[in-house]
């Protein structure tokens, strides 16, 4: 095991052309399970690789267990990696991929052959292990390519969307196994994905990329409950977080945002202390589940009456949209709930969870007794179109 640190780590293909990865800063300990998650083009795959030693950096160091291990080879790294596409020799048995590695380091066959007696037990693939690659299926291959990696015990684990190429009740199924392996061996690893529930359910950490640059780095808690910007807060979450075009306006020294369904109106209280947001083009942010149905007697909270347009019932729950300020929002509501097309629900709001953002630059708004999350960079993304 071992810990990781990124120290300005900058790539670059060549004179003119735009970085690639810019400024890179992160720190993970020893044992921690780091997620780079981001949408497709945002370099995470590159900084996983630079990582690796498969692509040289042009500036900065990369760090294991203090030692810049930069100009080193990927052999000497001490690093094993899993690649989306499995990487397995057809023409070898699943004994002899997962031995391949071991023989190239020159163990003894006794050492190899307790490896890979570990590994396939760890995996449950012990019943696997004559077949070819070509007799297995996916969530098998993959298992595969895991052992491969596992047998080495390296210092530090890469996996590079692994579980992309699953369907989506297998990669449930593999993204638990993952999770129970590491909390089984410990190890330090980086896992790429453009999937922000991998992001949520496996990291310890979390950095969320765009455009090379790490947009915010925190727990999964930190990144969904206080997103630096309007790009995280709309990458994490599904559903996504509802984003609603306003001005703030004062009335008896309070600063509202103001909600209109078409057939009601809702002043929502805002802790903002910050004068210069009165008459600001704002954008104001709240998750689907943070808007309920007022069931009973009004208990205090904000309310309004709107009219349901969509319905989609999920199992575990319900999403209802509704259309506030000429925008459409979603509601996660509980699974019984079962409004029709056209009829009106008194929904509520908890002022406290409301988030704010800049609409020019998408930065975060700071508010009274929340505050404002980190952003691991001096970057702020350009939030557009919405």
């Amino acid at each position: 095991m071992a810990t990781l640190e990124l120290r300005n780590v900058n790539k670059t293909y060549g004179a003119g052309l735009p970085d690639t990865l810019k400024n890179i800063e992160l720190s993970i300990s020893d044992g921690e399970f780091l997620i780079l998650v981001g949408p497709s083009g945002c370099g995470k795959s590159t900084l996983m690789n630079c990582i690796a030693g498969l692509e040289n950096i042009t500036g900065g160091a990369i760090m294991i267990d203090d030692q810049d291990v930069s100009g080193m080879s990927p052999k000497d790294r001490d690093i094993a990696m899993v690649f989306q596409s499995y990487a397995l020799y057809p023409t070898m048995s699943v004994r002899e991929n997962i031995e391949f590695g071991l023989k190239i380091r020159k163990m003894a066959q006794s050492a190899i052959d307790e490896e890979v007696a570990r590994v396939a037990k760890l995996l449950q693939i012990e019943h696997l292990l004559n077949r070819k690659p070509g007799q297995l299926s996916g969530g098998q291959q993959q298992r595969v390519a895991m052992g491969r990696a596992l047998a080495r015990r390296p210092k530090i684990y890469l996996f590079d969307e692994p579980l992309s190429n699953l369907d989506a009740k297998l990669r449930v199924e593999m993204r638990t196994e993952m999770k129970l392996m590491h909390q089984r061996l410990k190890t330090t690893t980086v896992y790429v994905t453009h999937d922000q529930i991998e992001a949520m359910t496996l990291g310890d950490k979390v950095a969320v990329m765009k455009d090379g640059i790490i947009q915010q780095f925190g727990t999964p808690k930190q990144i969904y409950n206080d997103p630096a910007n309007l790009f995280v807060a709309s990458f994490i979450g599904s559903p996504p977080m509802n984003f609603i075009p306003l001005r703030l306006q004062r009335k008896d020294g309070r600063l509202l945002a103001l909600l209109d369904s078409g057939q009601a109106r809702c002043e929502l209280p805002l802790g903002v202390t910050d004068a210069g947001l009165e008459d600001r083009e704002i954008i104001l942010g709240m998750r689907p589940e943070q808007i309920s149905l007022m069931q009973g007697e009004p208990n205090g909270l904000p309310t309004i009456r709107a009219e349901v347009q969509v319905t989609e019932p999920t199992g575990p729950d319900t999403l209802v949209f509704v259309n506030l300020n000429g925008t459409k929002v979603c509601c996660r509501l509980a699974p019984d709930v079962a409004p029709q097309v056209g009829e009106t629900l008194t929904l509520q709001f908890d002022p406290a969870k409301v988030l704010l953002f800049d609409a020019q630059t998408g930065e975060r708004l700071g508010v009274v007794g929340k505050p404002q999350a980190q952003v691991h960079t001096d970057n702020v993304a350009q939030f557009k179109g919405r």
